[in-house]
């Protein structure tokens, strides 16, 4: 059985959800990651990076520049078509991160269809206008859906029979080792304390005038943002001489990074963008031991601050006076075993066991319907009913 799965994120730009779960699933499938075609000098195909996680990371390229959208997606097909002669792929499991892949996977066969939808893509800046329509036809092919979080679940549980919701996870092993960690990192050593640190994307999500403001207030702290910038224009971003922008580290860099912070900063914007996104860092941080502060994103406010894990503030003086009684609090234990009792539960192991079993639940009903109808299929051929029915005579060629 090959996995073939088609996201909108390219493999090497942040580790998170759909690394985690590839990455597991490699260990039983020969597992594909296809990226968004990419426009070059080269003659229309694909080329293949295999990576330490034993996925296979396929890069289609058309050869030009951008052009006729619906002409590009045949084109893409094509080139697809032609991998999968070249890999000999038959029996295989199509999994979504992006409906926008339907426009050249649409007359593919595979045995299930899974739609793990992360994030609502439609309500993302320079989202395609054709996104919500791509949506709705992989919805109606899919044969299962996860959701990224509680809220995305709520919001598109109408839309399909066969849906879950799998919110973030963590790897606490790996985020765990910034409790002991005591080393660090060059460009984070020299600067002073109190830090209040971030990592993921900085784009339209994230709350710039936030960590402006706060920023003003404590020119004392220091806001150390740690992530690519992204869909928006880095001169809109603050430069003050307490806000440190350390560009990308990579996951295996980041225990390092949050162990020399105090608080830890979830600082998204309110906005149609964040309505219904589930942040990975919310366990990450916790994971890795730090108190958490962040906006009223609502996959954050439940379960997290809901069960006295996470503080949630409005604006720049909220934030100040809730890092203030953060830095004052000394003695966490009470809390550390809070969080660690929370996220016993919660790992990626877990969250990827729970998703094979659906999935092979989701195989068993199809192979179940598919008998039945085939089954149907017989009696109604075989019941003397006229309707479509040939007899052969024994005279060749003679039918009636």
């Amino acid at each position: 059985m090959h996995l073939i799965t088609f996201s909108h994120l390219r493999w090497n730009f942040v580790y998170q959800r759909p690394q985690h779960l590839m990455s597991r699933f490699a260990k039983i499938f020969t597992t594909y990651y296809v990226e968004e075609c990419f426009y070059s000098e080269q003659q229309d195909g694909y080329s293949t990076i295999a990576t330490p996680e034993a996925v296979t990371i396929v890069q289609l390229h058309l050869n030009g520049l951008p052009g006729n959208k619906e002409e590009e997606d045949e084109r893409c097909m094509k080139i697809l078509h032609d991998f999968f002669h070249d890999q000999e792929i038959h029996n295989y499991i199509f999994w979504y991160y992006t409906p926008m892949a339907m426009a050249f996977t649409h007359n593919f066969h595979p045995a299930l269809v899974v739609y793990d939808c992360m994030d609502e893509l439609a309500a993302f800046k320079f989202a395609s206008p054709s996104l919500k329509k791509m949506e709705e036809q992989l919805l109606a092919k899919a044969d299962i859906v996860f959701t990224g979080g509680q809220s995305l679940f709520e919001a598109k549980r109408h839309l399909h029979s066969n849906i879950y919701p799998f919110p973030s996870s963590i790897d606490k092993d790996h985020f765990g080792a910034a409790r002991n960690s005591a080393a660090q990192p060059t460009d984070q050593f020299n600067i002073p304390h109190p830090r209040l640190g971030f990592f993921g994307v900085i784009d339209e999500r994230f709350d710039i005038d936030l960590i402006k403001n706060a920023a003003d207030l404590r020119p004392d702290w220091q806001f150390v943002l740690i992530g690519p910038v992204v869909k928006i224009d880095p001169a809109s971003l603050p430069q003050k001489a307490n806000i440190h922008y350390l560009g990308s580290k990579t996951y295996t860099e980041l225990p390092a990074y949050i162990s020399g912070w105090d608080i830890a900063l979830i600082p998204f914007a309110l906005n149609e963008s964040t309505q219904f996104i589930s942040p990975t860092k919310t366990p990450e941080y916790l994971a890795a031991g730090k108190p958490v502060i962040a906006t009223a994103i609502r996959d954050v406010v439940a379960p997290y601050a809901e069960n006295g894990l996470v503080r949630i503030v409005a604006n720049a003086v909220e934030l100040v006076h809730e890092a203030s009684e953060e830095l004052a609090y000394k003695d966490k234990n009470l809390w550390l075993s809070s969080v660690d009792a929370f996220l016993a539960p919660v790992s990626w192991d877990a969250t990827w066991n729970s998703m094979v079993q659906l999935m092979q639940y989701a195989q068993d009903e199809k192979q179940i319907l598919l008998i039945k109808k085939n089954a149907e299929d017989v009696r109604l051929f075989g019941s003397g009913s006229r309707t479509g029915r040939v007899r052969v005579s024994r005279k060749v060629g003679e039918q009636s």
